[in-house]
């Protein structure tokens, strides 16, 4: 979403040379300004590139789409041109201002796994939908920023993103030093961990850059031992066929049938590999009130008999609605069938003629399974 103090193209002299640019120190304390006004408005860290910082992310990028490992995520595809390329996405920016913020569980995530009853739900969807809660942030201090140069003589436009655009914030944040993309894909940072979530505001400011970092995984392997379907084929790449959080949130239909017991109770997302990361002992504490868990880890019984409507009730302001019903009613009855409960079974059982086909294969799985006395792997 565009914001500016000008149309595109003002400023300059016709018919000359344009007028000297402003002295440097100018940007210098602009930024330095506009880091102490992220901090203040709730961001965790800050760091600047280039539009152009990463040349290799569109090579990247194509061999990943070329393997298939986005699986049904065609979008990716679709908009591979401006993924791959912040510069090509808006041509007239200048720099890339991104920003960390923090969500940073208070209890171990890993602790509901243990609960066969219970359903395992992903951190970051405990709370509000941290896709307006972090674009409220970013465009009030673009807001702060469109003003404070206009103060300083300068036009500036910005426009900001948070995950749905054609942004490949990971590699953006490392080469503006927020941090680097670990073994698990990703961003992780000597200061925050790896809780936290990613914005942008892309600027026609020319601001000054912030060296790139580099990784500090060393030997460490403990995300990719720990992923449940070995969805890493190698360090710093994954397969998101395999991925527990896109099995969950982003495929339709029905899951392999080889990949259903490795979700356990895993309904929405999965937290292994973050939670495990050695760097978390620096993590920050989480400040917005918004990240507060208000779900929890509520029984499976309870969920699979949701309806749309009681779904939509449920989870209205969560990024869980955005999955609808069916879909989370079948990850629902694949826990029911990992949890090796007999009590469940009836509540299967009814759900077998379901309307929708994924939910009602899902229940005749687990009926089978709850009737074999099979759970878990």
């Amino acid at each position: 979403m565009p914001i500016s103090t000008s149309e595109p193209g003002a400023g300059g002299q016709a018919g000359g040379a344009s007028p000297p640019g402003p002295p440097e120190g100018i940007f210098v304390r602009l930024k330095a300004r506009l880091l102490r006004q992220a901090l203040a408005e709730g961001f965790a860290g800050m760091g600047i590139c280039a539009p152009d910082a990463v040349p290799d992310a569109a090579g990247r990028l194509r061999a990943f789409l070329e393997d298939g490992r986005h699986g049904q995520m065609g979008w990716m595809a679709e908009r591979a041109e401006w993924r791959g390329s912040a510069a090509a996405l808006w041509p007239e920016a200048r720099s890339v201002i991104m920003l960390a913020e923090v969500y940073t569980p208070e209890a171990d995530p890993l602790a509901v796994l243990e609960h066969p009853d219970r359903a395992a739900i992903s951190v970051y969807a405990q709370g509000k939908d941290y896709h307006d809660l972090v674009k409220r942030r970013l465009k009030r201090l673009g807001r702060w920023l469109i003003d404070a140069a206009a103060r300083d003589g300068l036009t500036a436009e910005i426009k900001v993103f948070v995950d749905t655009a054609p942004v490949m914030e990971k590699p953006l944040a490392q080469a503006a030093g927020l941090g680097w993309q670990g073994k698990h894909t990703n961003l992780l940072s000597r200061d925050l961990g790896n809780w936290f979530f990613l914005g942008a505001i892309f600027t026609t400011l020319d601001l000054p850059r912030d060296a790139a970092e580099i990784s500090h995984c060393g030997t460490c392997r403990a995300c990719l031992d720990i992923c449940p379907t070995r969805a890493f084929p190698a360090p710093y790449q994954l397969d998101a066929r395999r991925c527990i959080s896109y099995l969950t949130i982003e495929h339709k239909g029905p899951v392999d049938e080889t990949l259903r017991p490795l979700l356990g109770n895993r309904i929405y997302g999965c937290d292994d590999c973050l939670a495990v990361c050695p760097w978390n002992k620096f993590a920050q504490a989480a400040t917005e009130i918004g990240y507060q868990p208000r779900i929890g880890a509520p029984d499976l019984a309870e969920l699979a008999v949701l309806d749309d409507v009681a779904f939509r009730a449920r989870f209205a302001g969560s990024p869980i609605k955005r999955i609808g019903r069916d879909r989370f009613v079948r990850n629902v009855l694949y826990a029911i069938g990992n949890s090796g409960l007999p009590a469940l079974r009836d509540v299967a059982a009814g759900l077998t003629a379901d309307p929708a086909p994924e939910v009602a294969d899902a229940a005749q799985w687990a009926v089978g399974r709850l009737s074999a006395g099979i759970s878990g792997i």
